[in-house]
């Protein structure tokens, strides 16, 4: 597998955390109540976050010349 099909690959992850980490903060927002709330909030921010840091990976690393 070339290197920029992988960056493709771990980008589409990263927008999967995105997607994930949306639904989790819609749950915990109008749906969920007590400690669940807190947990499901919190790991919606991980996923939000992680998905930032491989998006900033993936367009730091530049181009590819393959």
């Amino acid at each position: 597998m070339s290197t920029a099909l992988m960056k493709m690959w771990i980008s589409f992850a990263s927008m999967g955390f995105m997607f994930i980490s949306i639904i989790f903060i819609y749950l915990s927002r109008f749906k969920l109540k007590g400690i669940l709330k807190v947990i499901v909030t919190i790991l919606a921010y991980i996923f939000m976050i992680l998905a930032g840091i491989i998006i900033l990976f993936v367009v730091l690393s530049g181009p590819v010349s393959e």
